[in-house]
């Protein structure tokens, strides 16, 4: 099981990236007692067939990891799910993408902790490829509410956002957000 809930959706969100997707929507919606996430992406999609093999945590396509013989990001996301009242579902088409949607109760005593959202966006944010992303971030306890653009960060920072420098002004960008 991952150490937070950041985490899990770190991979799943990483996922969209390896499947070629050049759009990716990432929603965090939070109240006290639930955590709401959406991740839709325009990449290659998945069968139904592939779909229900992905949920076997001893189920790779040995493509994207050669040598390994488990996947287990999905899997993870199940367990997780169903074992904390929460809830999961995947929707995917072969050529036009995918959406997980993930609800985590966090009044269950057994959901893992939030985590840092600050750290989530920067690494979702931050992670190698061409692609454009969309951040959808709700706090209904706090009232925060912004949207935060990869490509439109990207200009700003001079282009890219691999250099430490970039990545520093990122985060502090995304934590005044956050504030």
């Amino acid at each position: 099981m991952h150490y937070t809930l950041c985490d899990m959706i770190a991979d799943i969100t990483a996922n969209s990236v390896e499947a070629g997707a050049d759009h990716i929507t990432l929603e965090c919606i939070q109240t006290t007692d639930e955590l709401d996430v959406t991740v839709t992406d325009n990449g290659k999609g998945m069968s139904k067939e592939t779909l229900m093999k992905a949920e076997d945590p001893f189920y790779t396509d040995g493509i994207k990891h050669p040598n390994r013989k488990v996947g287990l990001g999905i899997p993870f996301l199940i367990q997780t799910a169903e074992e904390t009242d929460g809830s999961w579902n995947i929707q995917s088409e072969p050529g036009k993408g995918t959406t997980v949607t993930m609800k985590f109760n966090l009044a269950n005593i057994d959901t893992p902790p939030v985590g840092n959202l600050t750290d989530l966006f920067l690494d979702v944010m931050t992670l190698p490829g061409d692609y454009d992303m969309d951040i959808h971030r709700t706090d209904s306890a706090s009232g925060r509410e912004y949207t935060l653009n990869r490509n439109e960060l990207k200009d700003a920072l001079g282009g890219e956002l691999a250099s430490a420098a970039s990545q520093i002004l990122l985060r502090k960008f995304i934590v005044s957000q956050e504030e």
